[in-house]
């Protein structure tokens, strides 16, 4: 009995130990599979052959150096040493297909159902989004497109320019606070986020956030953007980690807590949308009431309860649903960061900012129709310039769900000499579509292509026309079946913006431009490089303009 008294206490650390490591073998083991199988794959990659840069490192490959790069600079940088197709390396030495060459761009937008998104990508947009429209693939997608036609956006125009009046005496009023008629300092960014979210609430859901007029420290939608958004210079390791690695998903990260917050309070905000929309269409059936509202949530949900609707095509209310952060997001975040970037380049190109003012001043009313916004020449040319230089997405990854060959224009050639028109790829292969370094390209718009001149788009050089984008000879909106379903609403609700904004107001950066740079979260934001905290702003000095 003494003996076996003894040993108790050395049989229960004996005891735990087996139970970690039981607990701990299999998930240690499984790692090491995954890594040897991903040795293997990337060993016999059929794209070892292609040029690329050197790859620092095999843990993080090329993506800090992608990362501390401004504005595409880096992508710019390989092309023109290694050439149009290249290979570079991501996280854990996965190879990495990165082309500029518009055949290849092509063939992979055109069969869009057989390059989605890449698992890694959707896993940290569905944390934001959910499986909005930005996110389903195949047959679901073409039944989620009843609302972005030119004539609901015609109805639109209206609340765009409604919104751009109330935000242009919000800017009148701070220039007679700050220095009665001198300059006021604005930050752009911030202001015209809440004004796209007003816009996005009315227009989107008919319902009125009041963001521009609520403090955004309380308006709760305006807070949940300003977080999930939030750019800085930091890389998130832990996010790129848990993207490519499913079984580290468990691992948290800085700012998990306030970003699922953040989506649980605009899945909230959607689901009272939701019922709010559903109620009022009930109310009108029952009194058999024409349909007054035209909202895109209300068109949605009414094209959905069409009886001509086969079951298999209508969308549950989990599915529509779905589609609100999207539209939020999608109708608020893009549209408020091209603008930003708009003004930010008429103050870089003071002449541009004239000869547009010019033209604005030329129509007679405060309150323009879509037909006389799309009349304006010079606005249309700095819309489209705009979006060129300074897309709000500066790109985006796919994945081959099957083996396949891409074919190209201008062809590469191998470490042996050999030249090759066409690049294998193998299923799980990601891909890169660089939307701004072929906006930018200067093969296609020539040697001041990175510059912003609007002029350009009065005589755009023939190969432009190969760019295959949905829209104004740039891929700012993609293209093929899964092009942006919204660029309608996004270019008249800029170039209202615009309208009112540039005809009331003269505009300059309030700090060097040197200070200004980009940085990328989903989409392009401004981040402020003396400031301490980088955070997302674009300073203007706005002053009255006198006639």
């Amino acid at each position: 009995m003494s003996s076996t008294t003894k040993l108790l206490p050395f049989d229960v650390p004996s005891s735990l130990g087996q139970f970690i490591w039981s607990a701990i073998a299999p998930l240690a083991l499984y790692t090491v599979y995954k890594l040897v199988n991903l040795i293997h794959e990337e060993a016999t990659s059929p794209l070892r052959g292609l040029p690329g840069p050197e790859s620092p490192s095999f843990i993080w490959g090329n993506i800090k150096d992608i990362w501390n790069s401004t504005d595409s600079a880096i992508y710019d940088k390989w092309v023109e040493e290694h050439g149009s197709t290249i290979k570079y390396m991501g996280p854990a030495g996965l190879k990495r297909l990165y082309t500029t060459d518009l055949k290849a761009i092509n063939h992979i937008l055109v069969n869009s159902y057989d390059y989605p998104k890449p698992e890694s990508a959707v896993y940290n947009i569905k944390r934001i989004l959910g499986e909005g429209v930005l996110l389903v693939e195949g047959d679901i997608h073409k039944q989620q497109n009843p609302a972005f036609g030119p004539q609901q956006i015609r109805e639109l125009t209206e609340i765009f320019i409604e919104k751009a009046i109330q935000l242009r005496d919000i800017w009148s009023s701070e220039i007679k606070r700050q220095n009665d008629d001198g300059p006021a300092k604005v930050d752009a960014l911030s202001w015209l986020s809440r004004l796209t979210l007003d816009v996005i609430g009315l227009a989107g859901f008919n319902y009125n956030f009041h963001a521009l007029t609520d403090d955004p420290e309380l308006n709760e939608l305006s807070k949940a953007f300003a977080i999930m958004f939030k750019t800085g210079t930091k890389i998130d390791v832990i996010g790129i980690m848990r993207g490519i690695f499913p079984w580290l998903r468990f691992l948290p990260a800085d700012r998990d807590a306030e970003a699922k917050q953040a989506s649980q309070t605009m899945f909230r905000v959607g689901t009272e949308l939701l019922e709010k929309t559903k109620a009022c269409i009930k109310k009108e059936e029952s009194n058999k009431r024409a349909w007054a509202a035209r909202d895109l949530l209300s068109i949605l949900v009414r094209a959905n309860a069409m009886p001509d609707i086969p079951e298999s095509q209508r969308l549950l209310d989990k599915d529509v649903l779905a589609q609100i952060p999207t539209f939020l997001i999608a109708g608020h975040e893009t549209t408020s960061i091209a603008t930003t970037w708009a003004l930010y380049s008429l103050t870089q190109n003071k002449d541009s900012q004239t000869k547009l003012r010019e033209e604005l001043l030329t129509v007679s009313t405060d309150n323009p129709t879509m037909d006389e916004l799309n009349a304006l020449s010079y606005l249309d040319a700095v819309v489209r310039e705009t979006l060129r230089v300074h897309a709000p997405v500066p790109a985006t990854m796919r994945v081959a769900s099957k083996d396949d060959v891409l074919p190209l224009n201008v062809p590469y050639t191998d470490k042996t000499g050999k030249k090759h028109y066409e690049v294998h790829v193998r299923k799980g292969q990601t891909v890169i579509i660089p939307i701004t370094p072929i906006n930018r390209s200067k093969s296609l718009w020539g040697e001041d292509a990175s510059l912003f001149k609007p002029e350009r788009w009065y005589n755009i050089p023939e190969d432009v026309a190969a760019i295959p984008g949905v829209w104004g000879n740039t891929l700012s909106f993609l293209g093929g079946p899964r092009a942006c379903i919204g660029y309608r609403f996004a270019l008249v609700e800029m170039k209202a913006l615009l309208f009112t904004l540039v005809r009331a107001f003269e505009f300059e950066l309030a700090v060097p431009a040197s200070e200004i740079q980009k940085k990328s979260v989903i989409v392009t934001r401004p981040v402020l490089a003396s400031d301490p905290n980088k955070s997302n702003q674009m300073p203007l000095l706005v002053r009255h303009v006198i006639l």
